[in-house]
């Protein structure tokens, strides 16, 4: 019961707040899964050997003669921002839970956001003490791909403030489910080319045993079969009249595809440079929030269902008069006036 009447003492969010707060999570989600690409491709993993501490006894980076000063800021950094993500995460918790009315499904997607640090902050911890190992950091960057993709379906349920309904056939919605599923599959590969190639950690991390070329063959053949279902959605799209806003976001996923895909060839050619990978990595990130995207906007508000906010609100309704009483702005008739006529008078 007190735990319920503090949540009620919280100020109302305004929406746009909300909708910003979860913007800033998105950007905050994509953030930290390129600044851990940079602490892969560096080697830097261990520049903090402990966690949460990054030396035993030290929360920040001291000299230490078996590691480089770059690797353990570039791992530090890579916590400072994770401090960030804590604190927008948090943030979009309270204001979800502030907004009104409260709606369900809008605290369980901000819910999602501290709760996926905190498994963030686990799978950091495994991965350190298993030393980088590659099925350590597998579920750690697919984790944030998940978080980025929450985060998006966050600022939707922002933006449309209550229930939803289809805007797009259903044989659409699954062309938009199926293409998900495959796009999971190519991510997946795509950290399994890491988890084999030069940039999984320094020489002494642990690496999947398996030939690169096959690994990339892989990923290339998921890609050409994503390409093709996103090129089926858009005569789809096209074809039973969608939305304008379905079709815009469409266009932004398609460009970001191509974008990535050109990257990744372009990488492979050159031998795989470290910049280019975390490069990739943020592709990865906006291809998925653009997918994102594309699934909440197959939704749209039900007319009518939007919250109404005390700016907005209407003013309450006047009570009816009763039989023989007048407005209280309503102007005095004759036959109000007393009956010595003394306002006849006044007028005179």
């Amino acid at each position: 019961m007190a735990r319920s009447s503090l949540l009620d003492r919280l100020p109302v969010t305004p929406p746009v707040l909300m909708v910003r707060l979860a913007i800033a999570a998105v950007v905050a989600q994509i953030g930290i899964a390129v600044t851990g690409s940079v602490v892969r491709v560096t080697g830097s993993g261990l520049g903090c050997p402990t966690w949460p501490q990054c030396n035993p006894g030290s929360l920040i980076p001291v000299a230490h003669p078996e590691l480089l000063p770059l690797h353990q800021w570039v791992e530090f950094g890579n916590r400072l921002l994770a401090v960030v993500v804590v604190l927008v995460s948090g943030a979009c918790l309270l204001a979800a839970i502030a907004a009104r009315p409260r709606r369900k499904r809008l605290i369980w997607l901000a819910a999602a956001m501290p709760l996926g640090v905190v498994a963030q902050a686990v799978i950091g911890g495994i991965t350190v003490l298993a030393g980088l190992a590659w099925w350590s950091v597998m579920p750690h960057f697919l984790a944030s791909i998940v978080l980025v993709w929450l985060a998006v379906e966050l600022v939707a349920e922002a933006r449309n403030g209550g229930p939803t309904t289809p805007v797009v056939p259903r044989a659409v919605r699954a062309l938009v489910v199926v293409s998900t599923v495959v796009l999971v599959a190519l991510l997946a590969a795509g950290t399994l080319v890491t988890a084999a190639g030069p940039h999984a950690g320094d020489s002494a991390t642990p690496r999947l045993d398996i030939p690169v070329p096959a690994l990339a063959q892989l990923h290339a053949d998921l890609l050409f079969g994503y390409l093709g279902l996103v090129v089926g959605l858009g005569f789809a799209l096209w074809a039973t009249d969608a939305p304008a806003r379905v079709r815009r976001r469409y266009w932004w996923l398609v460009g970001v595809v191509l974008a990535q895909g050109a990257l990744g060839g372009i990488q492979y050619g050159l031998g795989v440079p470290e910049v280019l990978v975390s490069f990739h990595v943020l592709g990865a990130a906006l291809v998925t929030a653009a997918a994102a995207a594309v699934w909440t906007s197959t939704r749209s508000p039900i007319r009518g269902t939007a919250p109404i906010h005390p700016a907005t609100a209407p003013a309450p309704a006047t009570p009816a008069p009763g039989p023989g009483h007048a407005p209280a702005d309503a102007e005095p008739t004759t036959a109000d006036a007393p009956a010595d006529g003394s306002a006849v008078h006044a007028q005179s």
